[in-house]
């Protein structure tokens, strides 16, 4: 049996990160993280972040954002769900239409459309979006960010606005899941919502 592919999203200061390590800790899932998941995509992670770096231009940041997808789409996530392994990603193509299409305004359906490319038509079974208020996840961002997270509250703004539309137009592969409260509390509203979507499959 194949496995399931669930994403984990959220701007950042959302906790998200943490939520994708712990509902992959109890699903027993495969636990990666986009931009990332292999040596490539860690490469092209450190350049797309790097606050100190040369700043790629938005469309660029959008093909080395995609780039790196492919290879984590062909070396980790493709492999693990056809072993029949079920992989948890912290952050994948929702992602890219939230922060390269309506965060830096490259249009919703081309952050899409590199994307699919990019994955070879692979999309998530499940994406649970991890939404807090602003101003908990500039509290939450705290010390050192990295160049995106220093993109401001206007692109903040508009990441935050994309989830809850993309959410809203497709309610049943994206679920919002209230950020808000404890670490736990947290992680138990995860499970509820992913226990409900994805029973019997």
């Amino acid at each position: 049996m194949k496995g399931r592919l669930i994403a984990v999203e959220g701007a950042d200061g959302t906790g998200k990160s943490t939520q994708a390590r712990l509902l992959a800790d109890r699903l027993g899932a495969v636990l990666t993280r986009e931009p990332g998941g292999t040596p490539l995509g860690e490469m092209i992670r450190s350049m797309v972040l790097d606050p100190d770096g040369e700043r790629p231009v938005d469309r660029a940041e959008a093909l080395l954002i995609a780039a790196a997808r492919a290879q984590h789409v062909a070396e980790v996530v493709r492999p693990a769900l056809d072993s029949g392994h079920d992989v948890v990603t912290d952050r994948f193509i929702e992602s890219s239409v939230a922060y390269q299409g309506y965060g830096r305004g490259l249009g919703a359906a081309e952050g899409a459309a590199v994307s699919a490319f990019a994955t070879d038509g692979l999309a998530a079974d499940l994406v649970i979006v991890i939404d807090v208020d602003d101003g908990t996840a500039r509290e939450r961002l705290g010390g050192a960010l990295d160049r995106i997270e220093q993109a401001g509250n206007d692109f903040r703004g508009r990441v935050i606005a994309a989830y809850r539309d993309m959410a809203a137009s497709d309610p049943d592969r994206l679920v919002v899941v209230d950020g808000n409260g404890s670490v736990e509390e947290v992680a138990g509203r995860v499970s509820v919502a992913v226990a409900d979507r994805l029973a019997g499959s």
